[in-house]
C-alpha cells in the first residue's frame, strides 16, 4: 500500500480503475455471512441492504410468501427489493397476484395472476424465475406465479445482471420503503400489505422449482 502511494505521489495520480460499470457492480463486496441456496425474511423488520441480501442476479429463483388471509380484499407488497432504477417486487392488487420486473429503470415487466387469490391459512403465494438464456446483459426466461401448486400466471421476462443500485437498494417484506420501483402499487407509500398478514417470505435460489418453507424455517430453528 505504501508503494502505491508512492508511486501515484511521483506520477502525480493515482491509477484508472478501467473495469465496466458492469464489473464493478458485479464485484463481491464483504458479507457478514456466507452466501447459501434460501433465505428467509419476516415482516416489521428493518430493510435489508443489498450487498447483504440474497442474490437473484444472473440465476433461478423463487419467492414464496406465506400468508394468512381470512377474506377477499387484501392488497400490498408481500416481497420487494430494488427502487426505480431496476428491482423486482410481489404485491397483490385488485385481488389478484402481480409481480413487476424493473429492467434498469426502463423497462417495466409485469406478469399477473389469471385467478384471484385464494383465502385462508398459510397459503403460499410465489413467483418463480426459471433462467433459459444469458446475454452479455441480461438473464431472459420464463416467470410464473403460483397459488400453492397451482400455476396461475406466466410470462416471458428479462434480468438485470448488474447491482440494482450502485448504492445498494434494500429489501422489504410487506412494504417499500423509499422510492417505488413501479407505480403500480396499490395503496399509499409505503404501500404496506393489508387484509390479512404475513407469516414469512422465502428467497429460493438453488435452481430447484419448490421451495418447502415449513421445513425450511424448522430446520433454520434448528440451528440457532
Amino acid at each position: 500500500m505504501n508503494l502505491c502511494f508512492a508511486e501515484a505521489g511521483a506520477n502525480i495520480a493515482f491509477p484508472l480503475d478501467d473495469r465496466s460499470a458492469l464489473e464493478i457492480l458485479n464485484t463481491p463486496r464483504p458479507q457478514l455471512s456466507e452466501p447459501r441456496d434460501r433465505y428467509l425474511y419476516y415482516p416489521d423488520t428493518a430493510g435489508v441492504p443489498e450487498w447483504q441480501a440474497v442474490i437473484v442476479r444472473g440465476r433461478s429463483f423463487v419467492i414464496g410468501a406465506v400468508v394468512n388471509i381470512p377474506e377477499p380484499g387484501a392488497q400490498g407488497i408481500l416481497f420487494a427489493q430494488g427502487s426505480r432504477f431496476g428491482g423486482h417486487t410481489l404485491y397483490v392488487k385488485d385481488n389478484r397476484l402481480h409481480y413487476v420486473n424493473n429492467y434498469l429503470g426502463s423497462v417495466e415487466q409485469t406478469v399477473v395472476a389469471t385467478e384471484d387469490v385464494p383465502t385462508g391459512e398459510k397459503l403460499l403465494l410465489s413467483a418463480s424465475f426459471e433462467k433459459e438464456a444469458q446475454e452479455s446483459e441480461a438473464c431472459t426466461g420464463t416467470l410464473s406465479l403460483y397459488h400453492g401448486e397451482e400455476k396461475v400466471g406466466e410470462g416471458k421476462i428479462k434480468t438485470q445482471l448488474g447491482a440494482f443500485a450502485i448504492a445498494g437498494s434494500a429489501l422489504y417484506v410487506g412494504r417499500h420503503e423509499g422510492e417505488p420501483l413501479t407505480e403500480d402499487y396499490p395503496g399509499e407509500p409505503p404501500h404496506r400489505f393489508t387484509g390479512g398478514t404475513i407469516d414469512r417470505v422465502g428467497i429460493d435460489v438453488s435452481g430447484e422449482p419448490f421451495v418447502n418453507l415449513e421445513r425450511e424455517a424448522a430446520l433454520m430453528l434448528m440451528r440457532e
